[in-house]
């Protein structure tokens, strides 16, 4: 790659309290259960920074690779056909105005970043200076830094092990969108997996048992809803 190395991240970006960004993910996860059904506004992820979310990006599409936005597309490596983790809603997902993400997402970016750097310098691999550290590493190498994280030792593996959790999430139930919705307009995570669309009235019933077979008898105290007694 051309350019010189890049020895630091985006220095608009602040620094980062490991506990603060713990406690942050452990509550955006705790959060998702009640997690509303409207999109985040663009303006939650522009809010960020075009370093941050390039980075972040780049992170959600190591993990769940896609074909690139376009040709000038940076962050999606365009390791796989067809969408990955951003086209799946990622960055909308962690920047959901009812997570309490965003003050710590850029922190995280910056981490991130730090640690491609510091992989990068290790290797003697050029970065371009025009985009954040990580963005500018090859997916190859994306992967390898992303694998570091999840080494057992490792001081920051609890942070990115949440942060891909939410990932998996957009991707896998589209979690930051209504399921009905997400269904009705091709959301490519449940495309992917096969997930069925509900009954005409917005509702899913499943008449037909995973194994051909009542496993057991209802309790007969069971409510008409199918909550136990």
């Amino acid at each position: 790659m051309r350019g010189p190395v890049a020895v630091a991240p985006d220095p608009g970006v602040p620094g980062i309290d490991r506990r603060a960004v713990l406690r942050g993910l452990a509550a955006a996860v705790a959060a998702l259960p009640a997690l509303g059904t409207a999109a985040a506004p663009p303006a939650a992820a522009a809010a960020l920074g075009s370093w941050p979310v390039s980075t972040l990006e780049a992170f959600a599409d190591t993990l769940i690779p896609g074909e690139r936005r376009s040709s000038t597309d940076r962050a999606v490596a365009g390791a796989a056909p067809g969408p990955g983790a951003v086209q799946a809603g990622a960055i909308t997902l962690l920047s959901s105005p009812d997570l309490p993400l965003n003050p710590l997402l850029p922190g995280i970016a910056a981490l991130l970043d730090a640690r491609a750097t510091a992989y990068a310098i290790s290797r003697f691999i050029l970065l371009p200076i025009d985009r954040p550290p990580f963005v500018g590493l090859g997916f190859d190498h994306r992967t390898a830094v992303v694998a570091g994280l999840f080494q057992a030792g490792d001081p920051d593996r609890a942070i990115w092990q949440l942060l891909s959790f939410l990932v998996g999430l957009a991707f896998d139930t589209a979690a930051h969108r209504h399921t009905a919705q997400a269904v009705a307009e091709g959301h490519p995570g449940l495309v992917w997996t096969g997930f069925p669309p509900p009954d005409a009235d917005g509702l899913w019933r499943y008449p037909a048992h995973s194994y051909g077979t009542a496993l057991a008898a209802p309790h007969p105290a069971t409510t008409p809803s199918g909550s136990p007694a």
